[in-house]
């Protein structure tokens, strides 16, 4: 079998799923065949570059006109973009592969929701941290009970990039586009983490949302701020968030996440703890899960690099350790192969709504200063 895919969008996440698809031959041989049929976007010089370089047979400007030509939808578009071309794709029972947040909006969200549930095709969207062998790893280890019952997870996601008041403005601080700002584009990796590892919802939260600065320099034609300081943007999204939270289950959370964290390039860290035990995970150690075991006395560092380690047979002998892109791979094998055999994916449309409706509860609860249910 192969599958034709189209992808809207050729930049950051295009260059990472693009770089997934010509790997996923070398390692991962029993995935589906993939063609990479047409690239989507609206910069016709900036496709015409990327179109060779990502190994697109060709490129349009408008998505709708290669919806019928195509059996996969890369969304890696715009969160305000999100929407309409993937529940265009899936009235046609085309699959689609969403960016996160699922959606700008919550209603956007809950449409491409319940178009998907409509639908026969295949949906996913693009948490792909699921798939860092420490964090399958230590979902297996809480599954076996070897935390025991689980009290608390705590989650921060920090990040530097707009630390300098000065950093040009981007559609990610504008609200029309992105909805929302640290809260949707790192806590809602922190939350879709955390009821993958407890295999539980949120149900509750007190949120506080924060922006340090209200406008930006415009950008460049290389995106960079303009030196001439004179014309600037305003930012209508949050800079940082917090908030505490409850499970379902009955666990404690605490989230946060900002995009100015002085000193924190890529800081995407979580524990959960339990009765019996405790785990933790740093991005910026990959291949390194915290561990402290019922009989021990603090945390171990296990070096998850071993032939039985979730997909540590697919890579290189124990201690070749691997990096980011490879989750990207993990993530193209199991959503690709899932296309292939009609089977469910999973992190899906429904999970992408789950999350979706914890950041809005969050807002809201900024809003009223209260605790809201999810």
């Amino acid at each position: 079998m192969t599958v034709r895919v189209g992808f809207l969008g050729y930049r950051f996440m295009g260059r990472a799923h693009a770089n997934a698809l010509a790997r996923l031959p070398l390692f991962f041989p029993e995935a589906p065949a993939v063609e990479r049929s047409v690239l989507i976007g609206r910069d016709e010089d900036g496709l015409s570059e990327a179109v060779d370089r990502l190994g697109f047979d060709r490129y349009v400007t408008d998505w709708a006109a290669a919806i019928d030509e195509i059996d996969v939808l890369y969304n890696l578009g715009p969160n305000n973009l999100h929407a309409a071309p993937s529940i265009a794709a899936l009235e046609e029972d085309v699959d689609v592969f969403c960016e996160k947040p699922l959606a700008h909006t919550l209603d956007a969200a809950e449409e491409m929701a319940a178009a998907a549930r409509a639908s026969n095709a295949t949906t996913g969207i693009a948490f792909n941290y699921r798939f860092v062998p420490a964090i399958q790893l230590a979902r297996e280890l809480i599954d076996r009970g070897e935390l025991g019952e689980i009290y608390h997870v705590r989650a921060r996601y920090l990040q530097d990039g707009l630390a300098d008041p000065e950093a040009a403005w981007s559609w990610r601080n504008d609200e029309s586009v992105a909805g929302s700002g640290a809260l949707g584009d790192l806590g809602a990796h922190s939350i879709d983490l955390a009821q993958f590892l407890l295999a539980d919802r949120v149900e509750r939260v007190s949120g506080h949302l924060r922006t340090f600065v209200d406008e930006r320099p415009v950008p460049d034609e290389a995106g960079r701020a303009d030196d001439s300081g004179t014309e600037t943007r305003p930012v209508t999204v949050d800079d940082a968030f917090s908030a505490q939270a409850t499970f379902a289950g009955g666990a404690m959370g605490t989230f946060e996440a900002s995009r100015m964290a002085t000193g924190h390039d890529n800081s995407n860290v979580i524990e959960v703890n339990g009765s019996k035990g405790s785990l933790r995970f740093d991005l910026e150690r990959l291949n390194e899960l915290d561990v402290r075991r019922p009989d021990g006395r603090g945390f171990e560092t296990v070096l998850v690099t071993e032939e039985d380690d979730p997909y540590g047979d697919r890579w290189w002998p124990a201690g070749h350790v691997l990096g980011w892109e490879h989750t990207f791979v993990h993530e193209n094998y199991e959503f690709l192969s899932a296309v292939a055999s009609g089977d469910g994916y999973a992190p899906d449309f429904s999970d992408g709504l789950a999350v979706q409706r914890v950041l809005a509860a969050i807002e809201k609860s900024d809003a009223s200063e209260s605790w809201v249910t999810v």
